[in-house]
C-alpha cells in the first residue's frame, strides 16, 4: 500500500510537470505553428487556384540589369550599362546611316556629284563631235539630188575642207579633255566624301570634316580659275584662222553650225560650273558647321555632369 501510494504521488507530479509546461508553451510553439500554417495556405492558395505554386522572390535583393533589345537571343543573361556606356556604345553598333544622304550635307554632296556629272556631259559632247564634211554627193543616186549642185564642195575644196576639219578637231579638243579630267577627279571626291558621311567617319574623327571643309572652299575657288581658263581657251581656238577658213568655206556653201562662236555646250558647261562654284562653297560653310556640332557632342558625352 505504502508504494502504490508512492506510485500515484510520483504519476500526479509528473502530470502537475507536464502541464506547467503546456501552459508555457504556446508562446514558443504556437507561433511557429501560425506560420506554418499561413505559409502552407499560402503556398497552396485557395481551392479553385490552380495555379502552380511560386516562391516570393520579392525579398531577395537582385542587381540591376538592362536588357540587349529585341535583339538579343532568347536565353542570353542581360548585360548591366551605364548611361554613359549606353550612350557610347551607339555610336561604334551604327557602322553605317543611310539616312544621312538626306541631310543637308549629304544633299550638299548629292548635288556635287550631279553638277560635275553635266558638267562632264556637257564637255564630252564637243569633245567625241567628229562632225565635219562628207562628200555625200560622190556616193551618187539620191545623195547627188539632195546633197550636190551649189552645196557639195568638189575637188581640191573638198580635200581642203576635209583638212580643215581635222585640224579643228584637234585645236579644240585640249580644253575639253581637261575640263572633263577635272570634273572626273571632283566627282570622285564628292562621291568619296559622300562614303565617309554615311559611314560615320567624320562623327569617329572630325578632324576630316574641317578637311573636308578646305578642299571644298579650294576647289570652289579652282572652278573659277578652271571657268575662266576655259572659256579663254575656247576663245581662242574660235579666234584661230583654221576656224575663220573653215567658217568661211561652209558659209560659201550655205552650211550652217560651223559657226566660230561658243555653242549650246559651251554655254551650259560654263553655267554648270558656276553652279558648282555656289555648291561648294555651301558645302565648306556645312563642314565646319557639322564640326562644331560634333565637337559640343563630343564635349557633352565627356562631361555628362553638365546636364544637371
Amino acid at each position: 500500500m505504502p508504494e502504490r501510494g508512492g506510485h500515484h504521488s510520483r504519476s500526479d507530479a509528473y502530470a502537475d510537470h507536464y502541464k506547467s509546461r503546456d501552459k508555457d508553451s504556446p508562446h514558443k510553439y504556437g507561433n511557429r505553428d501560425h506560420k506554418e500554417k499561413s505559409r502552407g495556405s499560402g503556398e497552396r492558395g485557395s481551392p479553385g487556384d490552380r495555379r502552380p505554386r511560386q516562391r516570393d522572390m520579392t525579398s531577395i535583393s537582385q542587381p540591376a540589369f538592362r536588357d540587349q533589345g529585341p535583339s538579343a537571343p532568347y536565353g542570353q543573361p542581360s548585360v548591366y550599362y551605364s548611361e554613359d556606356e549606353y550612350h557610347e556604345r551607339q555610336p561604334r553598333e551604327a557602322l553605317y546611316n543611310l539616312r544621312y544622304i538626306l541631310t543637308s550635307r549629304g544633299l550638299c554632296q548629292l548635288m556635287e556629284v550631279f553638277v560635275n556629272l553635266l558638267l562632264i556631259i556637257c564637255t564630252g559632247v564637243p569633245h567625241s563631235n567628229n562632225g565635219g564634211y562628207r562628200d555625200l554627193a560622190s556616193l551618187g543616186g539620191i545623195y547627188h539630188y539632195h546633197f550636190g549642185g551649189a552645196g557639195a564642195f568638189q575637188g581640191a575644196e573638198a580635200e581642203r575642207v576635209k583638212e580643215l576639219d581635222q585640224l579643228f578637231n584637234e585645236l579644240k579638243r585640249p580644253p575639253y579633255a581637261l575640263a572633263m579630267a577635272f570634273g572626273g577627279i571632283v566627282m570622285i571626291y564628292a562621291l568619296a566624301m559622300l562614303a565617309l558621311g554615311i559611314f560615320r567617319v567624320p562623327y569617329r574623327y572630325p578632324p576630316v570634316l574641317l578637311a573636308e571643309a578646305l578642299i571644298n572652299l579650294l576647289i570652289g575657288l579652282g572652278y573659277i580659275a578652271a571657268l575662266a581658263a576655259f572659256f579663254i581657251k575656247v576663245q581662242e581656238n574660235y579666234n584661230n584662222p583654221i576656224c575663220q577658213e573653215r567658217e568661211r568655206m561652209y558659209k560659201s556653201k550655205g552650211h550652217k553650225g560651223f559657226e566660230c562662236q561658243f555653242h549650246g555646250a559651251d554655254i551650259a558647261g560654263g553655267l554648270f560650273g558656276v553652279l558648282a562654284v555656289f555648291v561648294f562653297i555651301i558645302g565648306a560653310v556645312l563642314a565646319v558647321r557639322a564640326f562644331r556640332t560634333v565637337r559640343e557632342m563630343k564635349k557633352q558625352k565627356a562631361n555628362p555632369d553638365d546636364h544637371f
